[in-house]
């Protein structure tokens, strides 16, 4: 049974998604401030974390910031109820991997966990399945879709979950012109309708990451009008 945390200070709404998330098979666990959920979160081995951006003590931002700064990669999904895109790309740049704006229902919480928890990352592979070893090697980094590692110049490099998925979608498809809305199907599994900002924001992120120049970059290059492709063939082992 899967582990969630739910952090909201508004009572009502920790009860919806504590009921509804129970119904459909999780563990819930519930926090009503920012101080409190980093607490559970740091020790708490949670598959989830469903976290307010609007908290007392500490807001959603600083503690996406916090648990991403102790390596905590559980996928989190910001809820808020601004619609103002600079505190949604905060989020995001801060490693949460999706957003939610309220008012929202709790079956779209449940697709949107489904949706990210279809990603390339650690646990998402069951544990009777041992498949090969699949490294891509470039000039500048490799990228090791068993072991979800990434190294630059031989120095291992941190991505966000969500980060290391869209490399891994990128470099599976080099040479090919992919739009913002194919990435966005592609890698968030769902339907983003005028949300392709995250895209771009993203890409950016990896180009810092992997890129030896990310201003001039040689493997993720832009389409203009179009979207973007992967620059590169790898040694495959």
């Amino acid at each position: 049974m899967k582990k969630i945390l739910v952090v909201d200070d508004d009572q009502a709404i920790v009860t919806l998604l504590e009921y509804n998330l129970q119904k459909a098979g999780y563990e819930v666990h519930t926090a009503n401030d920012g101080q409190l959920a980093l607490q559970e979160a740091l020790t708490g081995n949670f598959d989830f974390i469903l976290l307010d951006l609007m908290l007392p003590k500490l807001d959603g931002i600083e503690v996406t910031k916090r648990l991403r700064q102790e390596k905590i990669q559980t996928p989190i999904l910001m809820l808020t109820a601004r619609d103002e895109e600079t505190d949604k790309i905060i989020g995001l740049e801060l490693g949460a991997d999706d957003y939610l704006t309220k008012p929202f229902s709790p079956r779209e919480v449940i697709a949107r966990m489904k949706a990210i928890s279809r990603r390339i990352g650690p646990g998402t592979q069951p544990a009777t399945e041992e498949p090969p070893e699949k490294v891509y090697t470039f000039t500048d980094f490799t990228v090791n879709l068993t072991s979800y590692s990434v190294t630059v110049a031989g120095k291992p490099v941190t991505l966000t979950p969500k980060e290391f998925e869209l490399l891994a979608y990128f470099i599976q498809r080099p040479d090919r012109v992919l739009s913002r809305e194919k990435l966005l199907n592609g890698v968030w599994g769902y339907d983003y309708v005028g949300q392709t900002r995250m895209i771009d924001m993203h890409v950016s992120h990896l180009r810092e990451k992997i890129e030896p120049h990310p201003s001039q970059p040689v493997y993720i290059q832009t389409v203009r009008g179009f979207g973007y492709k992967f620059n590169g063939q790898p040694d495959e082992s």
